[in-house]
């Protein structure tokens, strides 16, 4: 394991690149923590650019994911708006450790090692640790089991919830992928700093999802804190620790498990900051300069303390746009679509956010506002339709 002891965090002010299939919450992250953010991702959101020093957007799409000439190249450019102090990556290179290894190869990276993630990434090898663990975890098989109905098809290195379907669903060609058996409960993610040794829980949260047409799975949001039992916490707790000191995780990551009742079933290891920073906000920054400080070795000592219920749900299009229309955006929405650019039915459109006191309000508050933003959009839609023929 890599000793990253004599390399010492950056001060705040210095310039940061970041990459990220959506780069806008750990954008946001850094920016609470003064840090100058310099973001390539692959959706260039308008208040991203808001958030960020300096921004490119990765040609190539989310759907074939990053490509080490297009990111280089990316980052290279954003490296001459003013020099970076390191790297610091999220989602979109679970099954791309490669490309990390091009990253680390010319900044300092602030996260996992690239053999790090490849290891947690590695069905069998996860699976095969949770066994001397005796951490609960679904069976997982390379071919397509006889009895389909109980299993499910993941892409190797998958992250989010797309990629997930039930087993005998088509897939690309040359995609790897395998099979694990359903497990009952219902989601649940831990979100955790690690020193390469040790674990420091930050919260729970609870995941829902907003299916798709073949994708069953498909991430709608999640909820802060998971409301869950002291045995049930404690037993979660303990399977964190026992995968952080085993795996060496360092920085921000996150585990999902499925729970009922009192029991649990480890599900995927993220390790990097993921969707639940928009629930996991704070006002000073102090997450992304732990995610830093502990990816240097160095746990912070004190707990980091989240006020009251967050929920963050992302709204999708019902319908296609073919040019999205000017929009007067609430200031509890982010990720917010540009105008004039063209989405899918389904695509996502932006993300809405709430606080309150209590979970509940908060996932109500979510529901309403979503409800509110593609009602609006829709009489927009249906405003403009209406002036083209002239009625």
């Amino acid at each position: 394991m890599p000793s990253f002891s004599r390399v010492r965090s950056p001060e705040p002010d210095a310039a940061i690149l970041i990459a990220a299939s959506s780069g806008r919450a750990l954008a946001a992250a850094a920016r609470r923590a003064r840090y100058r953010p310099l973001l390539a991702d692959f959706f260039d959101d308008s208040d991203t650019r808001g958030l960020c020093a300096a921004n490119r957007l990765i040609e190539g799409g989310f759907d074939t994911g990053f490509e080490g000439e297009s990111l280089i190249g990316a980052l290279d450019e954003l490296a001459k708006e003013a020099t970076p102090c390191g790297f610091v990556y999220g989602a979109g290179f679970e099954d791309r450790t490669e490309l990390l290894e091009l990253v680390a190869q010319r900044w300092t990276l602030f996260g996992n090692p690239p053999a790090v993630v490849r290891r947690v990434k590695d069905p069998v090898r996860l699976a095969e640790l949770c066994v001397v663990l005796n951490i609960p975890h679904p069976k997982i098989s390379a071919r397509m089991p006889s009895d389909r109905r109980h299993w499910l098809v993941k892409s190797a290195g998958g992250s989010g919830g797309s990629h997930v379907a039930p087993a005998g669903a088509l897939r690309a060609a040359g995609e790897k992928i395998y099979f694990q058996r359903i497990a009952a409960g219902e989601p649940v993610s831990i979100l955790f700093l690690g020193d390469g040794a040790k674990a420091r829980i930050v919260g729970s949260s609870r995941q829902w999802v907003a299916p798709a047409p073949g994708e069953p799975f498909r991430f709608g949001g999640s909820l802060r804190p998971a409301g869950l039992s002291p045995r049930l916490e404690t037993r979660l707790r303990r399977a964190t620790q026992a995968i952080t000191a085993a795996c060496g995780l360092r920085g921000l990551n996150s585990i999902d498990f499925l729970v009922e009742g009192s029991e649990y079933t480890l599900i995927e290891v993220n390790p990097r900051p993921g969707a639940t920073l928009d629930i996991f906000e704070d006002r000073d920054g102090s997450l992304f300069r732990a995610h830093l400080d502990s990816s240097r070795g160095r746990l912070t000592r004190r707990p980091l303390e989240f006020a009251g219920a967050g929920a963050a749900g992302i709204a999708y299009a019902r319908r296609e746009i073919s040019s999205m229309p000017e929009f007067d955006w609430p200031n509890w929405t982010a990720d917010r679509q540009k105008a004039r650019s063209a989405l899918r039915p389904y695509d996502p459109l932006c993300t809405i956010k709430a606080r309150a006191a209590m979970p509940q309000r908060a996932r109500t508050l979510v529901d309403a506002r979503t409800n509110l933003i593609l009602g609006r959009l829709e009489q927009i839609q249906n405003k403009n339709a209406n002036i083209r023929k002239g009625t």
